[in-house]
């Protein structure tokens, strides 16, 4: 279901920015959120890796920015960059982050792009950076009280030989920090590993000073995926609540959301917006979460201080998800209420196929999952937008092949028996 006609009117004359660093241009977050807010007459704007991806053919951009990135560049060089475009633009503009990367460079330098005219919720400037770290969230988990998976962060592999000596495995293997993992990735995203010896034959690849997190790994079997999404104003205060359970990941039980549902969780919903309350954070959320069965917590793996790519499941009766919530805020503008629409689905279309395939082999299923969908939402096929789907398809091929065999190659390692 989509509102074409909304309960709120919003401020044209306010454009929103999609703000992205790095070289991955099949974002289907992106497009949702060109299409979000392009539907009710917001002028968009991308920056985008060139002139050809999915995001520049949205009907709903007002115009790409082709700015090719890795995500490891200066600060101070990124900053001037957002500068050039604002002048471009020439007139107050949403900024909308869509990776760690982004949301972390804007709180880290909110005067200068402030003054500059970018609109966008202001913050600790540090809190991001902590918050995307995977070790920063672990050590706030511990410090408020919420409950995450045990993990280890060595800093030698020496630390890590003596980890596998007395580590349950499986464990996982993630990055550590956000502009690393652009520069010098320890790992391709959430690996899994299954014995000591894969930890050290991938480990003896990480360098003097492994940037990586060692985490206590949830038996899928045990446990069920969580995310919310969410909106928060100055004052930690919630103005789009939005849970969900996740039904499939690419890759398997460890990636982006390929398959979910909306499904209503007080309990989630409430330890979410105690936590933000009390590291006040201000601004756009997607955690990802995972109930342990075994003591009947909720475990925090992962915060994105910025957009989740797959915020468009959540949408609720008023016509409001989280990057409409903030445009209309940041405008001054009233945010209207409304339930979230519970059983609604949301499928992206290239990886969810051979997510498919994998958790039909594993035979693992979601208790939570409604049995019969309210309503789907697909991430790149739209009626009224066609060519981001057409030129999802066209670049899919190499990359997604070259993911396949990065996926082999990790687990055929991190599978040596020791």
């Amino acid at each position: 279901m989509r509102n074409d006609v909304v309960p709120f009117t919003v401020d044209r004359e306010v454009p929103g920015l999609i703000v992205k660093f790095g070289n991955y241009p099949l974002h289907h977050g992106g497009v949702g959120a060109i299409r979000s807010l392009g539907r009710l007459g917001v002028p968009m704007y991308a920056i985008t890796e060139d002139r050809y991806t999915p995001a520049a053919a949205s009907r709903h951009l007002t115009r790409a920015f082709p700015w090719p990135t890795t995500g490891a560049e200066d600060p101070q060089r990124l900053v001037e960059g957002m500068l050039r475009i604002a002048r471009r633009i020439g007139r107050p503009t949403v900024l909308i982050p869509t990776d760690e990367e982004a949301a972390v460079l804007i709180a880290e330098h909110q005067d200068a792009l402030r003054g500059a005219g970018f609109l966008f919720p202001r913050v600790e400037p540090e809190l991001p950076r902590r918050l995307a770290s995977k070790q920063g969230l672990h050590e706030l988990c511990v410090e408020h009280g919420i409950a995450s998976p045990a993990a280890s962060f060595p800093e030698s592999f020496r630390d890590i030989e003596e980890f596998a000596a007395s580590a349950v495995f499986p464990v996982v293997a993630k990055n550590r920090e956000a502009f690393t993992r652009r520069s010098r990735p320890a790992v391709n995203g959430t690996t899994r590993i299954e014995t000591p010896g894969g930890l050290l034959g991938l480990a003896r690849d990480w360098g003097e000073r492994p940037g990586v997190i060692l985490q206590e790994y949830l038996p899928r079997e045990q446990a069920e995926d969580w995310i919310v999404h969410a909106y928060f104003d100055e004052d930690s205060t919630p103005r789009a609540l939005f849970t969900g359970v996740k039904v499939r990941s690419w890759p398997p039980h460890a990636g982006m959301t390929a398959n979910a549902y909306v499904v209503d969780n007080p309990e989630l919903a409430d330890l979410a917006a105690r936590f933000i309350k009390q590291i006040g954070f201000t601004g756009v959320i997607d955690l990802d979460l995972r109930f342990d069965r075994r003591d009947g917590q909720y475990k925090l793996l992962d915060f994105n201080p910025r957009m989740g790519a797959q915020f468009r499941l959540f949408e609720n009766e008023s016509g409001i998800d989280v990057v409409r919530a903030m445009h209309l805020h940041l405008t001054g503008r009233a945010v209207p209420k409304g339930e979230q629409r519970a059983g609604h689905r949301y499928v992206v279309e290239n990886i969810d196929l051979p997510a498919l395939l994998a958790y039909r082999r594993s035979g693992y299923t979601t208790p939570h999952a409604p049995p019969h969908a309210s309503g789907t939402e697909l991430a790149w096929l739209a009626a009224d937008d066609m060519k981001p789907f057409f030129t999802m398809l066209a670049r899919f091929v190499r990359p997604g092949v070259k993911h396949l065999y990065q996926l082999w190659r990790t687990k055929r390692r991190g599978s040596t028996t020791g």
